[in-house]
């Protein structure tokens, strides 16, 4: 007897699939990470709009005042995630996380930058560096029309909560596909064990990609002959944007390592990071200690631990584990939808896929 998960929407695990070795934290999901909340602004208007978005928070503070340690990793660069020399640079995060449309990006900036100026706390800044990704929805959303505006953006990160996190067709994922199959937003998580560190990575995807759909191992591009090259819908082409959370202190340069795992696990699931695939990872730690004041107060130093090099391993695995099964549950999570033109785009059969689970004896 199939029993679905907490939220209300069908996922992998439902259907038997664990992914990996490692236990997934109580929500399975990035806000099993203490103080990670998100947020989504679903758009559907008429017969074409079909987008969104959604709004990782680090934590329920002042994410401009308390910045995060983070790193961005790029797999294939056929895209668009703004923000990231400072990241690279700096080795911090300053806003939410925000992921929208292609042709969002400006409205997803200035969303969370007028997000920024909303708190008193932040009177005097002059600078903001918002760091916002994206995925084209533009089979079944009218993407030129632009319809996501800041205050979508506001609203989507106002509204962020720690807890269940929807799935599927909502916020960023609204319109897009993967796989050939309607795609969204998906979610995972995976709790170390105590004599690792007893950390926990989360992980959360907006997929929009393809290339040969494998579930856990199993072979369902194939056994269905929808797959990159041979009866996809559109292409391999699309993208994939992944941010990976953990509790563990890690530091920039090892949080670069992580998110380098994370493309890891999309190649788990069959993606090829095809040449017009914008393959994307942002890693962030929301570790107290770890925290950069905006304001050093004629600190010279700071003085921190990190989790050293010999014991990331584990998180390294889970990372891969976690984006393996976030990618996997955007899929069962989505449903079937119509929209820009009168494009449609199936859903993911989970009756077949259970078929070939039996068949195959998995």
């Amino acid at each position: 007897m199939i029993s679905f998960g907490s939220h209300g929407q069908e996922r992998a695990r439902d259907y038997g699939f664990t992914f990996g070795v490692m236990s997934p934290g109580k929500w399975n999901a990035i806000t099993d990470v203490d103080g990670v909340k998100v947020g989504h602004r679903t758009l559907i208007k008429d017969e074409g709009v079909r987008t969104g978005v959604t709004a990782i928070l680090p934590h329920g503070g002042n994410v401009f005042q308390e910045k995060v340690p983070g790193a961005v990793y790029v797999g294939n660069g056929f895209g668009k995630l703004a923000g990231t020399t400072q990241v690279e640079e700096l080795g911090n995060i300053e806003t939410p996380i925000i992921l929208t449309n292609t042709l969002s990006v400006a409205a997803g900036i200035e969303g969370a930058i007028d997000y920024t100026f909303l708190n008193p706390e932040n009177a005097n800044v002059r600078s903001v560096n918002a760091l916002v990704g994206e995925t084209n929805d533009g089979y079944l959303n009218d993407i030129r029309g632009m319809h996501v505006k800041p205050t979508d953006v506001v609203t989507a990160i106002q509204s962020a909560q720690s807890g269940t996190v929807e799935e599927g067709n909502v916020g960023a994922g609204t319109g897009t596909v993967c796989f050939g199959f309607k795609g969204g937003i998906g979610t995972a998580s995976r709790k170390l064990p105590a004599d690792m560190g007893g950390y926990t990575i989360g992980v959360l995807v907006q997929t929009n990609f393809g290339g040969v759909l494998q579930i856990d191992g199993l072979p369902v591009g194939k056994e269905l002959g929808q797959y990159a090259f041979k009866n996809q819908l559109e292409s391999a082409d699309g993208s994939c944007m992944i941010v990976v959370a953990t509790d563990a202190p890690v530091h920039a340069r090892n949080l670069k390592r992580i998110a380098k795992r994370a493309i890891m696990g999309l190649a788990k699931t069959g993606g090829i990071a095809s040449n017009g695939s914008g393959d994307y990872v942002v890693a962030f730690s929301t570790a107290k200690d770890l925290r950069i004041p905006y304001d050093s107060h004629g600190a010279e130093r700071l003085t921190m631990e990190v989790v050293n090099n010999d014991y990331m391993s584990g998180l390294f695995l889970a990372t891969i584990e976690a984006t393996e099964e976030a990618i996997i549950n955007s899929l069962f999570a989505a449903e079937t939808m119509k929209g820009y033109q009168g494009h449609e785009v199936k859903a993911l059969s989970h009756d077949r896929v259970l078929e070939i689970k039996r068949s195959k004896g998995f």
